[in-house]
């Protein structure tokens, strides 16, 4: 799952980046308001994490009316130092989903957000399959002809990019921007070293099934059972 951070405090911002990734999240950050609301009406995300007072154009506020006037009801949790009755009323009543009060403890923000995420949406399957492949959302299991696969955090949320966008191919700019982030430092070879780790725990140990991640040489990568 994907996930939009928005926080001026880059401290703040990024420890909250680092222990998201820890609980397999993919998370992307912006530090003003102004490219938090275009990266949130450009790029598909499962949960946004606001703060309040941001620099730019628009606070936090500004950009839950931007997002539920044009209909985007992407669950959003707000972080602020107001903690005032009113404060809290008017920012639910504005749109979003959760109010968070600074200082926070992580924990809580985890439970925030895995809540959030359990709730019924109809373009958010907690469980994702494609033939005999089924991916966890929820509880982040995998399992292929009904045969657990161990994952770490970073080969599920690719894994999980994949199986979201089946018989199609992904860039590699593509799969960084979904499974990393934009400002990711990552070596050149990354992409294919975690498609590699992949294959040798979806592909490799059913000899008898279709290979299910393929490479499309001078474009990127396809996964499905069907050539492209």
């Amino acid at each position: 799952m994907r996930i939009l951070v928005v926080e001026d405090e880059h401290k703040i911002a990024n420890a909250l980046k680092r222990g998201l990734e820890q609980q397999s999240y993919a998370v992307d950050v912006a530090y003003d308001g102004d490219t938090g609301l275009a990266m949130a009406t450009t790029e598909p995300y499962d949960l946004l994490i606001l703060d309040r007072m941001l620099p730019g154009g628009i606070d936090g506020i500004g950009i839950i009316e931007n997002l539920r006037g044009s209909n985007n009801h992407v669950p959003i949790i707000i972080l602020t130092a107001k903690d005032k009755v009113l404060d809290r009323a008017h920012g639910l009543n504005s749109g979003a989903d959760d109010y968070l009060v600074k200082p926070f403890a992580f924990v809580e923000l985890v439970a925030r957000v895995r809540a959030l995420l359990r709730r019924p949406k109809a373009s958010l399957n907690t469980v994702i399959k494609y033939q005999d492949l089924q991916l966890n959302r929820e509880n982040f299991s995998v399992k292929r002809a009904g045969k657990p696969i161990n994952l770490t955090s970073k080969e599920f949320a690719l894994l999980e990019y994949f199986i979201n966008n089946p018989e199609r191919v992904l860039t590699k700019d593509a799969i960084i921007s979904h499974v990393w982030n934009y400002d990711a430092d990552i070596l050149p070879n990354t992409v294919e070293v975690y498609v590699g780790y992949l294959r040798n725990k979806v592909d490799k140990p059913f000899k008898d099934k279709p290979n299910l991640i393929n490479t499309r040489r001078g474009f990127g990568y396809y996964f499905g059972a069907k050539a492209a």
